[in-house]
Order: structure tokens, then sequence, then C-alpha cells
């Protein structure tokens, strides 16, 4: 069997952790030894999330994001598979690679590429298909950091007004003096770790009250999200520097909630889903007090995350009408100053209302998640890239060195 090395560790390569081949929830019922579940977090682990991330509901209590009943909106096609298959880039280390070759070292379940709104690539595999939502683990956090903003823009919430002011159940909490607005850009002073190989990490006690992670018997801990949230403390000062928390995404969600009488779920479906005419139902994972788990709890299909990404590459325009202020596109696009992003994934790059900016050549925005979810928005090569993977590695810092220059090289093809 193929293998790869990652941080000391020998892992299957992509071919060989293909969910079919390794038969993976195949029979009825699957033997012992090809059975996936919650306990330990079993289905979390590699290889087996190569089936998992696009089954959650299997696992998870979630509640679902409805399309509505329109006629899902056409994405016309203008194939360029064979001129994109070919197109290679050189890494850092400067190996050259093709772009389908990357594909599977970057352990990819999908990929669909607009260009001017058309599909011009689509390629799907393992346990991945067309109709089926698959994780979209961070990347739910732009979902809701661009209704945030949007909220903003439109009066319905105060950037400037402190988390409390929404929340009183967070007064004496690190969130009591913190601004909306630095909630939005991850801007806050807590005490929380988001070491997700920690047992003790703040980031897993926040998944275990979720119950996205395995509770170990006679668990006494958080029961719900808010109750979690209540148990964090102040660590520093606000507003001085970028510091990456999912705590904070799960804040600025109860805030927009609060304010207007609606779950995330809900304000999905309203404000996108239904007027995007996706094709298909999303869903999202909840709590057992109801709450959803907006830090990373979606799951959503290829060409509807694709939807979103052209949606923000139209700055906020859908068929005639404008979904998302313009506005909010913009100040996106401008990131902040750089001085206050020293820990970020690429150099020069910073972060706004939940989006990754990369201020590169495309001017791309990224939507991120674990293990290699993706929606890459490039308006100089009008182009949208949305990716779905799952990567031995829980954080991109395994596929990055292969994912950046690969975006640059196919938005340079297409722009040229």
């Amino acid at each position: 069997m193929g293998m790869l090395e990652f941080d000391g560790q020998r892992y299957l390569d992509g071919r060989a952790s293909d969910p079919r081949k390794l038969g993976w929830m195949c029979g009825a019922p699957p033997p012992a030894d090809k059975r996936i579940n919650r306990e330990g977090d079993n289905f979390l682990e590699f290889p087996q999330r190569r089936w998992s991330l696009s089954h959650m509901r299997e696992f998870l209590a979630t509640v679902n994001v409805s399309r509505g009943e329109a006629r899902p909106s056409p994405l016309d096609r203008s194939e360029k598979a064979a001129d994109i298959d070919a197109i290679t880039f050189v890494q850092p280390n400067e190996r050259s690679r093709r772009f389908d070759e990357a594909l599977f070292d970057t352990y990819t379940d999908g990929i669909v590429v607009l260009h001017r709104g058309r599909i011009v690539y689509e390629r799907y595999f393992g346990a991945l298909q067309p109709h089926l939502p698959h994780s979209c683990q961070s990347v739910t956090k732009s979902y809701a950091g661009t209704l945030a903003a949007a909220f903003v823009h439109e009066g319905v919430l105060d950037e400037g007004k402190v988390i409390s002011y929404y929340l009183p159940e967070l007064r004496g909490t690190a969130w009591e003096d913190a601004t909306l607005r630095q909630v939005m850009d991850m801007q806050t002073g807590l005490a929380y770790t988001g070491d997700y190989t920690d047992e003790h990490s703040g980031v897993r006690a926040f998944g275990r009250a979720v119950g996205y992670r395995w509770r170990p018997p006679g668990y006494v801990g958080p029961q719900t999200l808010c109750d979690y949230l209540r148990t964090i403390r102040k660590e520093g000062a606000h507003g001085e520097r970028f510091s990456y928390k999912c705590v904070d995404t799960e804040v600025m969600a109860w805030v927009m909630a609060r304010a207007t009488g609606r779950s995330f779920a809900q304000l999905l479906h309203e404000r996108l889903w239904a007027p995007l005419g996706c094709e298909e139902n999303a869903y999202i994972v909840v709590d057992s007090g109801g709450m959803p788990m907006v830090c990373g709890g979606l799951s959503s299909t290829l060409r509807d995350l694709a939807r979103f990404g052209e949606l923000m590459r139209r700055e906020g325009e859908w068929n005639g009408k404008q979904l998302i202020p313009a506005s909010v596109v913009y100040e996106v696009q401008k990131g902040v100053e750089s001085e206050k992003c020293p820990n970020v994934p690429q150099p020069g790059c910073s972060y706004r209302s939940q989006w990754w900016v990369t201020h590169n050549e495309l001017g791309a925005l990224e939507a991120r998640g674990m293990y290699g979810q993706r929606l890459y928005v490039a308006p100089r090569a009008e182009m949208v890239v949305a990716r779905f993977a799952s990567h031995p590695l829980l954080t991109n810092a395994g596929n990055d060195s292969i994912t950046v220059p690969q975006m640059l090289a196919l938005g340079r093809m297409l722009r040229a």
C-alpha cells in the first residue's frame, strides 16, 4: 500500500486510504472491523474520517438547513478538465507537481472550480458524491461571519457594543468587555487553548460540552455550549492582536440569534440557502440544548459551497438581488493591519469577519477548515474553488505547501 509521512508518522496515502477500497461501513451489517462509531471519537480518526466526514449526521445530533421549494439555480458548464489536470506548479521545496496528482496528495474528497460562474472542473473521490453533504469544519465560520457583518451594515447589530450588552449571561466572563467587532475578528484575550492533540485543552473541553467529542464514562463537565462559554475567563487585553479561537465564533452566533430571534440554521435558510437556489439541504450539528455548533458544524454539498463562494466573488449579488451588502465584501477584502496578525498560516495574510484574507496577486479570500476544507474566492481571476478533504493531519499544515501554489497556478491559468 502507498504511504506518506507527516510529522514523523506514516499514513496511507490518498489512493490507499480510499474508503471504498478499505470497505468502511459496507455490509448488512458491516463486519466489526469495518464499523465506524462514536465511542472514543473513532469516527474522527484517520482513515475512518475519509468516510465519516461525508456522513456526520449519522454520528451526531443535527438540525436541517432547508433549501426551500424553488428550483435550484443553474450552474452552467464550460469544461476545462484536461487543461486543469495538466497544470504544473512548484512547491516551496522546489518539487514540481501536476494539478491532478496534488488532489490525491492532499486527500481531496471532492473539488469544484467555477470560472465566471461556470463549472470548469468537478471531481469526486472516495465516499463523497455530488448530492452528499460533507463536513465543512471551520469553513462554517465564514458563513457566520458574513451574516454577522451583514447585520452590522444593516443596523441590526452594533459592532461597537460589548458582548454583555447583547448577552447578559456572559457578564463576568472573558467577553464581558469585548466588543462585537473584536469577537468577529478574533482579537480577544481569552484563557483558552486550541491544541486539538491535548485532551486537557480548551478546544477539546468545548467539543465535549457540545457533544461533538466523546464524553468518557463519569464525565461531569459542562453539558451544553452555553454552559461552557460561561466558564471562559479573560487573559490579556482585547483588541491588540488576532488569536484564532473557535469559541469567539460561538459567541458571535449567539449574539446574532439573540438579536434576530432566529437560529443560525434559520438564518442560513432565509439569507443564503433559499435565495441562492442551493441544490440540496445542508445540516448543522447541535448540542443537547439545541444550540448549533457554528464554529465548525455545517455539512454542505460541494456545489452549494461553491455557490456561496460565487456570491462573495460577485460582491453579494445573485441573479439581480443583493443578498449580502457589497460593503461587507469590500470590508473583508481590506483585511486588518498586518501587525495585528502575527500568527497566521501564510505570510502577509490577515483575518476579517471570520475570513482569511491572503492579500495575494489574485485578491483571494479563503474560508478554511480542519483536514483540508477550503473555499477559495479569487476575484482577480474570476475564480471560485470549493474543496473538501480528509487529510491525516487536523490542521492545514500538511497540505498548505501544496494547495497554496496549486491555487495560484490555477488562478493564473484561468486569468490568462
